[in-house]
């Protein structure tokens, strides 16, 4: 099973998705890494990523988590995964991938980018991070969670709500 935890920027995915492979004893990856510089260096200078920026950007996700399926080997991403299209092509209809919405409102996540350091995002596109969003559709069955709450409660929260599913992740238990 791969979980993909997914948000607009400064939503905690980074840190969610440690806290969550680290409870799982789980691989962690952050998609950042991923990326190439050109497109960090559009986001360190305000601009937003085009869908064609994304895109070879989702394509290496996509094949992380096949490789991790293929393999037999569980793993936890964080990837903004903003649009319909995104999520599509990482879970790519594979049953062993479960996307996790870190969902909160504009304010709480500005408040929480202005505190944090050492991170290339700019504070400036969160408004552009939350025109890019596409809510999950409830057809996508994406697992929503709010992240009002501690990084704790947060991962709490997401692991109750994989149980109450049926999911239970390989390797949990050990």
């Amino acid at each position: 099973m791969v979980i993909v935890v997914m948000g607009v920027a400064g939503s905690g995915k980074s840190t969610i998705g440690r806290s969550l492979a680290a409870r799982l004893g789980w691989e962690y990856v952050d998609g950042d890494a991923f990326h190439p510089a050109r497109n960090i260096a559009k986001m360190r200078s305000g601009t937003p990523l085009s869908a064609a920026d994304r895109r070879p950007w989702m394509d290496r996700l996509a094949g992380w988590i096949g490789d991790r399926l293929d393999e037999g080997r569980p793993g936890v991403l964080a990837c903004s995964a903003l649009k319909r299209d995104d999520r599509d092509r990482l879970a790519g209809g594979r049953a062993g991938v479960v996307i996790v919405h870190l969902d909160g409102d504009r304010d709480l996540i500005a408040r929480r980018m202005r505190e944090r350091s050492g991170h290339f995002f700019d504070a400036d596109l969160l408004d552009s991070q939350f025109r890019e969003l596409e809510p999950p559709a409830p057809d996508e069955d994406v697992l929503s969670v709010s992240v009002a709450g501690s990084p704790e409660t947060v991962t709490d929260d997401i692991l109750a709500a994989l149980e109450r599913m049926g999911v239970e992740p390989a390797g949990s238990g050990d």
